[in-house]
């Protein structure tokens, strides 16, 4: 890309994505034959995580919130409070208009769901699994604002409980790319029709601009065949190095 070479940019992401496609196939259809399992280990949003349970294990670790983080026992970033203007730039998207019916997998800081209050939503659901997280929702009084519904537990656990909503947001914590696949063969069903409108946090491997391509373009396939349009926008970030300070790894270059 420095060099001006879209074209060969261009070919290399085109490989990768029918690579990752390929690879979905075979993964899929291995996991039929085994009669289930999790698949391949292509990691979202905020974990660069190595191990297939993630999330399970991620809520048995303590959790504090510290100087605009959540980090875990490990020291990992959960959330920072450097995402602030992504996630209104979300709320913003998700909610054209108010008075809707919206729902956010995975609280963290809060940013997303304070920002989507702005926006005077009719109903407001919460998917939470981390027990530490809940605490501090519902002594911030979470629990108790007009129209909002915490629905406590991992959302694999809960989805089947869930309604049909106008705004739906994605962004969890300990996950592979094959959970986040999961959750989209829910998106028909939880997606209001017509004008339902879903975001996720983009974290698709932030070190590698190619690989983060492939992604993108493999999602946007992926949820064209569930009759989604996908479309990406920029956001302006600014991260001080300061801010990694206690943190053991970085999820943003």
């Amino acid at each position: 890309l420095v060099a001006g070479q879209q074209k060969v940019v261009d070919q290399i992401v085109d490989a990768g994505v029918r690579a990752e496609l390929l690879f979905a196939q075979l993964d899929k259809n291995n996991r039929e034959a085994r009669g289930g399992g999790l698949g391949s280990a292509s990691h979202s949003a905020h974990t660069q995580s190595t191990q297939k349970d993630d999330s399970k294990e991620y809520i048995d670790r303590n959790v504090a919130y510290s100087e605009g983080k959540l980090l875990d026992d490990a020291k990992d970033a959960v959330m920072m409070e450097w995402e602030r203007p992504i996630m209104h730039a979300h709320a913003q998207v998700l909610c054209p208009r108010e008075g809707l019916d919206v729902i956010n997998i995975g609280f963290g800081l809060g940013i997303v769901d304070t920002a989507l209050q702005t926006y005077k939503p009719k109903t407001h659901t919460i998917v939470e699994a981390h027990p530490g997280v809940i605490q501090k929702m519902k002594r911030e009084g979470w629990d108790k604002k007009k129209g909002v519904k915490i629905v406590e537990g991992r959302w694999q656990d809960v989805v089947g409980q869930l309604g049909c909503y106008d705004a739906v947001f994605f962004d969890t914590y300990g996950e592979y790319y094959d959970d986040m696949r999961e959750f989209h063969s829910h998106l028909p069903r939880l997606l209001r029709k017509p004008g339902g409108i879903y975001s996720f946090f983009n974290g698709f491997c932030p070190d590698n601009i190619i690989f983060q391509g492939v992604m993108c373009q493999v999602l946007q396939l992926e949820l064209a065949q569930l009759g989604l349009r996908a479309e990406f926008g920029e956001c302006e970030i600014d991260v001080d190095e300061k801010e990694w300070k206690g943190v053991r790894r970085k999820y943003y270059f």
